[in-house]
């Protein structure tokens, strides 16, 4: 029962962090973060366009380390 907990919880701050970017970052702030420039690119733009898909990506890492972590955490349980 706790894996599944620890596993929801890690679902749940991931598709949260994933929902900011993509929605907050590409959408709803745009405008207010077309006044800094990266690249030469507003970042509004830059979110909506790459940065959301780099983050994506990253957080496909992260879920996959955190997993095998969890994984690891309770296999070494269940053997005990």
């Amino acid at each position: 029962m706790n894996y599944w907990r620890a596993n929801l919880l890690i679902l749940s701050i991931l598709l949260s962090i994933w929902f900011l970017v993509s929605f907050g970052f590409g959408i709803i702030w745009s405008e207010k973060l077309d006044a800094i420039m990266i690249g030469g690119f507003k970042l509004g733009f830059w979110f909506a366009q790459q940065g959301s898909i780099y983050v994506f990506v990253i957080l496909i890492f992260m879920y996959v380390f955190l997993m095998n972590r969890l994984d690891k955490k309770y296999k070494s349980k269940k053997e005990d």
